[in-house]
């Protein structure tokens, strides 16, 4: 039977904040179309807000109207649809946000976060099925954001959007493995492919690059610098052991370099700003890599000095969802959590209910949140 849930809908992208005054996430009752053929239905238990939420409510990521926002959540399975025999109700699963088909030539690569088809349905606001699932009570049809739409109730996904789980870790610390463990420490692990004794820098601390620092710390890597404004995040980086720098010093390049000998071996952009990437470059030494996760809005660029380029054989590397194998990277993120080497909880920077998600997402976008999780 269909399921009545309640959801945080977006209805347009120009919204004025603070979003407390403009209430642009309306909490609205949907009814959920019941799971077809690869689908399942997820009763939702801990979402996080994300950037790339905010980034939706704010148009630097325009997407299709209205839609069921959210995208990082933990959740336990409800029903399943025809033909999905490898989860069973009951089971606690991570949502993915990048569904993949498995048969494209990414995922016959082994980069599922490259999807072709998954990426095309996201776009589009549909499930990798090429439908949706949420109806509202005048008949509205909802979009899907990024297969997940997580800040509801309830969901119907794709089975290719979910990792089964063990049912010991707290939905709101298993939340954050869906997109900021994946995607920070993912870019630490898998894109870089960074190595015992090198160095690294991390700019923008929200919590993509607060996982970025904990997963290089976890791979050994040193010294670790960290690069943001916000001085509260400066010291939470900093009782993890490492350096830190504020981003508003005029001399911050240069204190970067000094604390890593001239240069970064690694430079990792989560702000998702040009401006940040330009730094990132900055600090990157001879030989080095330059990596962004960011995603800053679609018409950003970036103006690369080509000679250096080549002549100090440098490299300049995008990373999306950390290059992951959801089905590989979240239970080995999950076992080093549970080792005490990955220590993720401490990017929570509270909990709260649906109801208080438009105040909430003011807070991040004033750059005071690391990882807020609505429970459910």
């Amino acid at each position: 039977m269909p399921v009545i849930a309640r959801a945080a809908v977006l209805d347009r992208m120009d919204h004025a904040t603070p979003y407390a005054d403009s209430q642009p996430l309306k909490i609205r009752n949907v009814t959920l179309d019941d799971p077809k053929a690869g689908e399942v239905l997820v009763r939702i238990r801990a979402a996080g807000l994300c950037h790339s939420d905010l980034s939706v409510i704010n148009g630097d990521r325009p997407r299709p109207m209205p839609m069921a926002l959210g995208h990082e959540a933990a959740g336990v399975v409800e029903a399943l649809g025809p033909d999905v025999s490898d989860l069973e109700v009951g089971d606690h699963v991570v949502m993915v946000f990048m569904p993949s088909c498995g048969h494209c030539t990414p995922c016959a690569e082994g980069r599922p976060a490259l999807c072709e088809p998954g990426a095309v349905s996201n776009g589009e606001g549909r499930l990798l099925s090429g439908r949706r699932a949420f109806i509202c009570e005048d008949g509205e049809v909802l979009n899907h954001h990024l297969g997940c739409s997580a800040f509801a109730t309830h969901a119907v996904v794709s089975r290719r959007s979910l990792v089964k789980i063990d049912k010991e870790l707290p939905f709101e610390h298993a939340a954050l493995f869906g997109c900021a463990v994946l995607t920070g420490v993912g870019a630490v692990v898998n894109t870089a492919q960074i190595k015992a004794g090198q160095s690294a820098v991390v700019i923008g601390l929200g919590g993509v690059g607060l996982a970025a620092v904990l997963g290089a710390l976890a791979s050994g890597v040193s010294p670790v610098v960290a690069v943001d404004l916000n001085p509260d995040k400066l010291a939470l980086a900093q009782s993890f052991g490492v350096h830190t720098v504020n981003a508003s010093d005029a001399d911050a390049v240069e204190q970067v370099r000094a604390l890593t000998n001239g240069g970064a071996d690694f430079a990792f952009e989560m702000a998702g700003s040009a401006r940040a990437l330009d730094a990132a470059w900055r600090m990157t030494r001879r030989g080095g890599t330059t990596v962004t996760a960011g995603l800053p809005p679609p018409h950003a660029t970036l103006d690369v000095n080509i000679v250096s380029l080549v002549a100090e054989e440098r490299t300049l590397k995008g990373s999306y969802i950390g290059a992951c194998v959801p089905s590989r990277d979240i239970p080995r993120y999950i076992r080093l959590f549970r080792d005490g080497r990955l220590p993720v909880d401490r990017l929570l920077s509270g909990t709260l209910t649906l109801d208080q998600i438009n105040p909430a997402f003011d807070a991040l976008a004033d750059g005071m949140a690391v990882r807020q999780v609505i429970k459910l």
